[in-house]
């Protein structure tokens, strides 16, 4: 609830969308503040990929908030964050990138809320907000 408010607010979704990521475990996953966050370069998925199974097994969309990251189990929530503050609230549906430097690829929706879409590739800090349950 508090996600989808904070949300709202900042206007990056809308609340139709968003599903509180800390409803089904009780609570985030670390105790005290959220970890520091992840340093690199951000992309975003080409239109080509549109419908292509993701790692996940879903087909990506690009009007869905997700992203590609290396490591984080599929279903975590991260918070993607540009130097200028910009920033977009992702699911991991997918793996990738697999190019050096880069830490995620973004959906082209979460890539449009950042402001990246004419850039290609910016840097970012990636924060876990929620890990799904082991």
């Amino acid at each position: 609830m508090a996600l989808t408010l904070a949300l709202t607010a900042i206007g990056c979704v809308e609340p139709s969308h968003v599903e509180s990521p800390w409803a089904a475990a009780g609570g985030p996953p670390w105790a005290g503040p959220a970890p520091s966050g992840e340093r690199g370069l951000a992309s975003w998925y080409a239109d080509r990929f549109v419908g292509r199974r993701t790692s996940s097994g879903q087909p990506y969309d690009p009007l869905d908030l997700t992203a590609a990251h290396r490591t984080l189990p599929f279903g975590a929530v991260v918070d993607v964050v540009r130097d200028d503050g910009r920033h977009v609230v992702v699911r991991v549906n997918d793996r990738g990138p697999y190019e050096p430097g880069r830490v995620i690829d973004l959906s082209r929706a979460a890539a449009e809320a950042v402001g990246m879409v004419r850039e290609g590739i910016v840097p970012v800090t990636v924060r876990v907000i929620w890990l799904p349950p082991r």
